[in-house]
């Protein structure tokens, strides 16, 4: 394995580290194997309020899974299906329905958030902490079902 000889960090060392940062943010982590499908990506959701989105999702935009609290890749499909077909201005989801929280996906959200549910930073991709706020209160904003 390669080291740095100047501080002895391995470049291993250096990719788990820069994954294990990334997925601790809550961003969809894609590297060698791809996407971190098996992951649950709640954008900083308790599992009451993923459930509330999940109920959601499942009256309009086909979720077909458990109401579970864990919005897995089959929740963010729906979530997607709901963006693209979401007419709203200025970024509709016009990715692959694939469940993958990426760029795109987080970018056509934070458009949606700002609409409806006060969130007020750029919509960069990035799923920060004002994403997360108004994706909870986007959550809250929905009726237990």
């Amino acid at each position: 394995m390669e080291q740095n000889r100047r501080n002895g960090v391995s470049r291993r060392g250096l990719i788990r580290g820069g994954l294990l940062a990334v997925a601790a943010s809550g961003v969809a982590v894609v590297g060698l194997a791809g996407p971190a499908s098996a992951a649950a990506i709640n954008l900083g959701l308790d599992k009451q309020g993923a459930q509330r989105i999940q109920r959601w999702i499942l009256t309009m935009y086909g979720y077909k899974g458990k109401i579970d609290g864990v919005l897995g890749t089959n929740s963010w499909k729906a979530m997607q299906r709901y963006l693209a077909a979401w007419t709203g201005r200025p970024l509709p989801y016009k990715g692959d329905i694939d469940g993958i929280v990426g760029p795109k996906t987080i970018a056509s959200l934070q458009a949606n958030l700002k609409k409806f549910n006060g969130y007020t930073g750029d919509i960069d991709g990035i799923a920060g902490p004002g994403t997360k706020a108004a994706f909870r209160r986007k959550a809250y904003a929905n009726p237990p079902v």
